[in-house]
């Protein structure tokens, strides 16, 4: 649909309008007052269930709504969904730096443990004194081996 054409639609909308307008407004609608007996009129059951109202208007929506949000929920469930849309390789990056520094605590560890096995082996010493005295020599031979 042109431009002109849509400017034509609802010129002719706007036209009908105006005119279904000015043919109301010469009818005084009563809808609470009755001008013979100049009173307010009372509402009967009837005229209630007549009346447009907020209500009526929505009488079907909630069930609506509750239908489109199970439907919803139901598509949420699918496991397609749940699956991430693209690879984690940035979550991979970044705890490469955080394993490499475990792993070489993890190795000094292991080191020291050995270290100190082989020393009660040795007989420097069954308590844990001596694995420790045992330890610091470990330590000072690695110093004194890395300054060289």
């Amino acid at each position: 649909m042109s431009l002109a054409e849509s400017s034509e639609t609802r010129k002719a909308r706007l036209q009908e309008l105006k005119q279904r307008k000015e043919a109301s407004q010469g009818i005084i609608k009563n809808r609470n007052f009755d001008p013979e007996s100049r009173t307010l009129k009372k509402h009967t059951a009837s005229e209630d269930v007549e009346m447009d109202t907020v209500e009526k208007n929505i009488d079907g929506l909630a069930q609506l709504v509750i239908a489109e949000d199970e439907e919803k929920r139901a598509e949420e469930l699918n496991v397609f969904n749940i699956a991430p849309k693209r690879p984690n390789w940035d979550l991979k990056r970044e705890t490469d730096k955080k394993l490499a520094k475990l792993e070489r605590k993890t190795q000094e560890a292991i080191h020291t443990l050995i270290r100190q096995r082989l020393a009660a082996q040795k007989g420097e010493s069954d308590d844990i004194v001596g694995a420790m005295r045992a330890q610091e020599n470990a330590q000072n031979e690695e110093a004194l081996s890395d300054e060289e």
